[in-house]
């Protein structure tokens, strides 16, 4: 299965840089269940996440772009409708989201 650069945030833990399958079972098993994604076109990227993460009452992880996401997350970049390897380096992500 293929494995992508990706950018995985846990609540109360940093960014970190990994390489992730993108296997939809694997993608599930990080996020704990259904995966949901949401697309930011002007970053290049997709984040996945636990789609009823806030049902479940999972701890707030993040804002990205005015988006606040709960759970584990990971990002990955856009290639069309694919995943790709994210775009950013670390230091630039945490820019980017900062701004």
């Amino acid at each position: 299965m293929e494995r992508l650069k990706c950018f995985l945030k846990r609540p109360d833990t940093d960014w970190y840089a990994t390489n992730c399958s993108t296997s939809l079972g694997n993608l599930q098993r990080i996020v704990g269940g259904y995966i949901e994604t949401v697309t930011f076109p002007d970053l290049d990227v997709v984040v996945i996440c636990n789609e009823e993460g806030r049902l479940r009452g999972l701890p707030y992880c993040c804002t990205i772009r005015g988006v606040s996401f709960v759970g584990d997350i990971m990002v990955y970049g856009i290639d069309g409708e694919n995943l790709a390897d994210v775009p950013h380096k670390l230091k630039e992500w945490r820019e980017l989201i900062n701004a």
